[in-house]
């Protein structure tokens, strides 16, 4: 690592530090005012986000970045919108610090409750999703903690220009713009030492794919909060209704195949696949998705190319999917938990007792019952960004 970029990254800790004794402090009336100034800095910025985002864009196709990454990193003034509906809903929540809980005497006669608190100072790490920037500068400002921002190099243009807009709001309320920063660089030695900043940094956050993540977690020095892969299921189950069960099968895989919250393996019970199968693959291959499968799936419908066993372990992030039939809900919870990435997984059933017992035995961060696995958000669970 040069001397320069040695300093730099230092000194980003040391301002990060101090701005976070500020925000960690700030009343709910400043949060809020810094935040509604982030949204209306980044409502008259659209051009310049957009050009922005022009040059990322140009830069990732010469390059030959696979297609989902790059329709990942693609904004337009409906992403840029919600971008801001992101930042307005976090303001409308609740603001967590100083809330307090389980506020209780002792035999002693003494008080004792918990409070919440600010981490401090957050280092974020993350791929190609320029909207990230917003998201999470926002929530941290939110919360009342410091960020450092890293974004991947292929949304470097964007990520400036949305860091820009997080700091106006900031100044506008008078809170501190260093309270959100980012390394001006796409060197990777940048995140190197943001995993060694022991003094500055209380906790880093990576968000990305599989090398992205085992990086952080051998390498950092700091305590990581991390997820892997969205390697999310549907199951469809015997009391299915039909059309409900194509519908959401669509949905989850094709809506948007590179986000973490696509579907990546539907299971099907053994005693409807004979009837539905077909109908299911028809949807999924009209719409360009290549399925693939296990015998009996192949069995059913001859289009079905043969799985793998790393299929059944793959984030394809891609108009592919992998078909497994089996036998009852209890055979569909053990291939998801042993598969699984513990991110999303859905059952789609019309038996209310079955979808409680998917529900509490699958151990995701999300299940759903009876819709797409791609309302896998914060936005359509009312948490905002």
């Amino acid at each position: 690592m040069s001397a320069e970029l040695k300093h730099y990254i230092s000194a980003l800790g040391q301002t990060a530090r101090a701005a976070s004794h500020v925000i960690a402090s700030a009343s709910t009336q400043v949060k809020s005012a810094a935040l509604q100034a982030v949204a209306a800095a980044t409502d008259e910025s659209r051009d310049a986000i957009k050009a922005a985002n022009a040059q990322d864009m140009a830069k990732a196709e010469h390059q030959g970045i696979d297609q989902p990454l790059i329709d990942r990193l693609y904004l337009d003034d409906k992403g840029i919108d919600r971008m801001i509906e992101g930042i307005l809903q976090v303001d409308a929540l609740a603001d967590p610090v100083g809330e307090v809980t389980g506020l209780r005497y002792m035999p002693s006669g003494i008080q004792v409750g918990k409070m919440r608190v600010p981490l401090g100072v957050i280092a974020m790490i993350y791929e190609s999703r320029p909207n990230v920037t917003a998201d999470a500068g926002g929530l941290c400002v939110k919360a009342g903690n410091a960020a450092i921002l890293r974004g991947g190099s292929e949304s470097f243009q964007s990520s400036r220009t949305i860091l820009s807009c997080l700091q106006d709001g900031l100044k506008a309320a008078g809170l501190p713009e260093a309270s959100v920063q980012a390394p001006p660089t796409t060197d990777r030695e940048a995140v190197g030492a943001l995993l060694r900043m022991i003094d500055f940094v209380d906790v880093i956050v990576p968000r990305g794919g599989k090398s992205l993540i085992e990086r952080v977690q051998t390498e950092s020095r700091i305590p990581v909060f991390s997820h892997l892969e969205g390697l999310c299921h549907t199951y469809v189950h015997a009391e299915a209704d039909p059309q409900m069960a194509r519908d959401i099968v669509l949905n989850a895989k094709m809506r948007r195949t590179g986000i973490c919250g696509a579907t990546e393996t539907v299971l099907i019970d053994r005693d409807i696949a004979g009837d539905l199968l077909g109908s299911i693959v028809d949807d999924l291959t009209d719409a360009g998705c290549e399925v693939r499968g296990d015998s009996d799936a192949q069995r059913i419908d001859d289009r079905i190319v043969p799985a793998s066993d790393a299929d059944w372990d793959t984030e394809y992030l891609d108009a592919i999917v992998a078909v497994r039939v089996v036998d009852g809900v209890e055979a569909a919870i053990d291939h998801v938990n042993v598969h699984g990435s513990n991110h999303t997984d859905a059952i789609v059933t019309a038996n209310e007792g079955i979808a409680e017992r998917f529900l509490n035995r699958v151990d995701s961060g999300i299940v759903l019952h009876n819709a797409s696995t791609q309302f896998a958000d914060g936005g359509e669970f009312g948490m905002g960004a």
